[in-house]
This record gives structure tokens, sequence and C-alpha cells, in this order.
């Protein structure tokens, strides 16, 4: 296993049993509002903390940018952890088990290394750039479907950005009349993971973070997949606009949606 990679894995794991006796005992948990419909709970700070104190034993001159922590520079910045300790913070505050550890490492720039690990069904999806993707050790592939009939589709409401509802709401209704039905489970990092799988066929979102499609880009680029934003670019990480499929139905999603889109989503 790559090196990197085998602490991603040992972080994630470790984040995962915070979350896990966190979930069993949830009359504990502590929730915070950040912002209008943004909460964070003490679980999702212990993780944080979990996943960077692994990394920092053995790269201690790493930086991070991690969805409860910001940004922390370390000596070396071309190496930088994306982290999202609980991606699915109001399904796990709400009982609701689905919900994910999101861990990237990127140098230079380019993503190197992901894990997404869901504690509850301990399901560890892994990539590393250039040598394919897999869930608890064995390879995983993207569907390989040619049309949206009878696809599944997977999606997140911008409940941040609600000035984005209309133009949203019209690509969900494009999409939803040409494929074949949609999910909505709260979990963007799944959501890509599971396209990874296999087991969805397009997932699209708006207003999305780093942390939340930094290791689930990797992992569906590594299992024969693409990833871009609405107009098919490569400023996803910028704009949080995502669109992913097989090269196929990118394209086709792509075009779906293309006359919806404002000026601001066309960015």
């Amino acid at each position: 296993m790559h090196p990197m990679l085998t602490i991603a894995v040992r972080a994630a794991r470790k984040a995962g049993h915070v979350i896990a006796r966190g979930f069993s005992e949830l009359d504990l948990v502590k929730v915070e509002s950040k912002a209008d419909n943004d909460f964070v709970t003490n679980i999702d700070k212990e993780a944080e903390k979990a996943i960077i104190g692994t990394i920092l034993q053995s790269y201690p001159d790493h930086s991070f940018i991690g969805e409860e922590g910001g940004h922390q520079a370390g000596k070396n910045p071309d190496y930088c952890w994306v982290i999202d300790p609980l991606d699915g913070t109001t399904n796990f505050a709400r009982g609701v088990p689905h919900f994910a550890v999101s861990i990237a490492l990127r140098v230079k720039g380019k993503t190197e290394v992901a894990v997404v690990y869901d504690p509850i069904r301990d399901e560890l999806f892994s990539a590393v750039r250039g040598s394919g993707a897999q869930l608890n050790g064995y390879r995983i592939r993207v569907q390989n479907k040619k049309e949206l009939a009878g696809t599944l589709l997977a999606t997140g409401f911008p409940f941040k950005a609600k000035h984005l509802y209309d133009a949203y709401m019209a690509t969900f209704t494009a999409l939803f009349k040409a494929g074949g039905d949609v999910r909505r489970a709260g979990a963007a990092a799944l959501d890509l993971a599971y396209l990874a799988a296999g087991r969805l066929d397009v997932f699209w979102e708006l207003g999305l973070k780093p942390w939340d499609t930094a290791a689930g880009d990797l992992l569906v680029r590594e299992a024969g997949g693409m990833v871009s934003d609405l107009t098919g670019g490569h400023g996803y990480f910028d704009s949080g606009n995502i669109v992913a499929a097989n090269p196929k139905l990118l394209a086709i999603t792509l075009k779906e949606i293309k006359p919806f889109l404002t000026e601001e989503l066309k960015k």
C-alpha cells in the first residue's frame, strides 16, 4: 500500500471510531450552529483532531485544510491534506446512519491519495492517483451506461446558497425527466464514492467546498469516471459546482443542464 494511503486509512479509521462511539451516545452529542442551515458537533471536532494528530505523527511538516479547523499551514506547503471529519453532520446528529470521513492528500495542487470511510457500514473507499480505486481492498469501476434513461442519479439541494434555488430546480427537473430516479442522501463524499463503486450513475451539486469533494473526485476518476464543473471545465474546486459520471453520461448531463445555467453558474 502507498505509504501515505496507509496513514490516511489509519487516520480515517481513528476518526471513524470517534464517530461511531458518538453515534451510539447521541444524547451526549453537542450540536452548534455555525451559520444558517450549517451545523457542527463536538464529534466533528474530535474526529478532525484525531485525523490531524495521526497524520502529524508521520508528516509533521504537512499542511491542512479542514472543515472545522480551517487552514493550518505547515513548513511544507506542497503537501496539503484536505479533510472533512464528518461529512453528513446533519444526518449524524439526527440519528440517520449515513455519513463518512473524507480525507485527501494534494501534492502541488494534484490529489494523490483519497479515502472515504463509512464507519457504520465499515466501508472504506480508497484511491491513489494512477493506481485505481478500491472498496475494502477490491477494485471498483463506474457504471458504463450510455444514456440517462434508467439511471440512478444523486444530488444535494443548495440549502446554503438558496439564491441558486430556481436555477438548481430547473436542472433537477431536466435530469429527473431524462433519468430514472434521483437520491438526495445528504453526504456528498459518499455520493461520489458510491458513483465510483457503480451504485450511482450521475452526481451533481452546487456550492460545495473542497473538503466535500477532494477525496470523492479522485475516487471517481480512478474508477474510470470524469468530474467537471457545470460547463465541462475544471473549476469545480473553486466554484463548488460539480458534475460526475462516466465520460458518456457526463457529456449528456452537461448538455441537459446547459440551458438552465445562469451567468454565475457558468463561472
